[in-house]
């Protein structure tokens, strides 16, 4: 099994909540990159790309995607779209997990179904122009933090959440075990116990009432 394997199987048992909460400093994308289409949850490497009001940049990445990539697309917020329903048909040939762009998107008659994840900051009818070649790949900015090419994208309806390559595997098997733990709290909750049963709510806030070090945690 390679490592995208592995951490698509530990992804799919998981979502980025329990991503955050095992990992604080988990770059988080703004939560204006909202889902266009019918399909929130992606995951893959990111193949990144910059523009500014000019979609060719769009068109050379989609051209040298692999399958199971992530399209990130930094176009600096603006507005006018740098990607409608040609790009995401032409994705969904070449097996792409989904489409972010940080800027306009467009044909939503299409993209409101497509089973391609597609996410965008606005939807605009106007596109930007064609006349400005670009190097793929390389640090770009999306959402808010900065991503790398080959750094994990994974999207759910919670968010969108960038995972070093390093440091994925450890942190979704940390998230698995936080979901585990939750499922545990929920039995009980439906059982007819209360929070306080489940979490340590009383001996957290003494300790924290008394100065001391403390943190909120399970106990079933």
């Amino acid at each position: 099994m390679t490592f995208l394997d592995t951490v698509r199987r530990l992804a799919a048992a998981v979502d980025t909540t329990a991503i955050c909460d095992v990992a604080r400093d988990v770059r988080v994308m703004s939560p204006a990159l909202r889902c266009r289409s019918a399909a929130p949850i992606l995951c893959g490497p990111a193949l990144t790309v910059r523009c500014r009001d000019d979609f060719l940049g769009v068109v050379q990445a989609i051209e040298r995607a692999a399958p199971g990539d992530v399209l990130v697309v930094d176009g600096g917020g603006r507005e006018a779209a740098l990607a409608g329903e040609l790009f995401a048909r032409a994705a969904l040939g070449k097996g792409l997990a989904g489409i972010i762009v940080d800027g306009g998107y467009r044909d939503m008659r299409f993209v409101a179904t497509c089973p391609l994840p597609v996410y965008s900051r606005h939807v605009g009818p106007m596109a930007g122009t064609t006349v400005r070649p670009v190097t793929v790949g390389g640090t770009v900015s999306c959402g808010g933090v900065p991503v790398t090419a080959g750094d994990l994208v994974i999207a759910d309806l919670d968010g969108i959440v960038v995972l070093d390559p390093a440091d994925a595997e450890a942190q979704l098997t940390a998230a698995a075990d936080v979901m585990a733990a939750e499922e545990r709290v929920v039995e009980r909750l439906d059982a007819g116990a209360t929070l306080g049963d489940c979490v340590n709510v009383a001996d957290h806030v003494a300790r924290l009432t008394r100065g001391e070090p403390s943190k909120l945690s399970f106990t079933v």
